[in-house]
C-alpha cells in the first residue's frame, strides 16, 4: 500500500496545523487506499538550509538532512497541511523543500491549506504551485482550503463541516489515480 505523508507546514506555538492533519489523515485512514503518516516539520526541527552542496547533488553531510531525507523518502505522496502567513505560504514549508530534491522527484502532492480569514489560505496554494513544478512534484489539481479554522478548532480537535469533508474525499481520490499512473522508477 502506498503511504501517504502528511506534512504540518506550521511550526508555531498554538498553531492549529496538527489537529487538521490529525483529522485529514484519519479521513485518509478511512478512505483505505493509503498507509498514513502524519511529519511534523516543528518536531523535525530543521534548520534554515545549511547544506554545503546543492540538494540535487544528494551528498548530505548534516545528520538532520539524512534524516530528514530518510523520512521523506518513506513517502509515495504528500499532503502539505499549510496555513498561509502574510498571503503566502510558511518559510519552515518552503525551508524543508529546498533541503530535498532527488525525493520529491515525480511524486504526487495535494495542499489543505487553512486561515483565520475568509480566503482559506488560496493564494498561498497559488503561490506554492509554481515551486512545486519546478522541483519535480506531480501535483494534484484538486485542493481544499479551510477558512476561518478557528471557529472549527476546539479542545476536541478540528471538526470538519460535511462539505469539507466530501472536498477532501476528492483530494484523495485524486493523489490515488496519481499514485497509480506514477511512472516507472529505474
Amino acid at each position: 500500500m502506498s503511504r501517504l505523508q502528511f506534512i504540518v507546514a506550521s511550526t508555531r506555538p498554538g498553531r492549529v496545523g496538527p489537529a487538521v492533519a490529525a483529522w485529514a489523515a484519519e479521513e485518509a485512514r478511512r478512505h483505505g487506499g493509503f498507509d498514513v503518516e502524519v511529519v511534523d516539520l516543528a518536531e523535525v526541527g530543521l534548520p534554515f538550509l545549511d547544506e554545503p552542496g546543492h540538494p540535487s547533488e544528494g551528498a548530505y553531510v548534516h545528520q538532520h538532512t539524512k534524516d530528514w531525507s530518510a523520512t521523506v523518502t518513506r513517502g509515495d505522496a504528500y499532503v502539505f497541511v499549510m496555513p498561509m502567513y502574510n498571503g503566502a505560504f510558511t518559510a519552515p514549508l518552503k525551508n524543508a523543500v529546498d533541503f530535498l530534491y532527488h525525493e520529491w522527484q515525480d511524486k504526487p502532492v495535494a495542499l489543505v491549506s487553512y486561515t483565520a480569514g475568509p480566503s482559506g489560505g488560496v493564494p498561498a496554494v497559488e503561490m506554492l504551485r509554481p515551486v512545486l513544478t519546478r522541483i519535480g512534484f506531480r501535483a494534484a489539481e484538486r485542493s481544499l482550503s479551510i477558512p476561518h479554522v478557528g471557529e472549527l478548532t476546539g479542545p476536541d480537535g478540528f471538526d470538519a463541516p460535511a462539505e469539507t469533508v466530501k472536498e477532501l474525499a476528492g483530494v484523495l481520490a485524486e493523489l490515488a489515480q496519481l499514485l497509480d499512473s506514477a511512472p516507472a522508477q529505474a
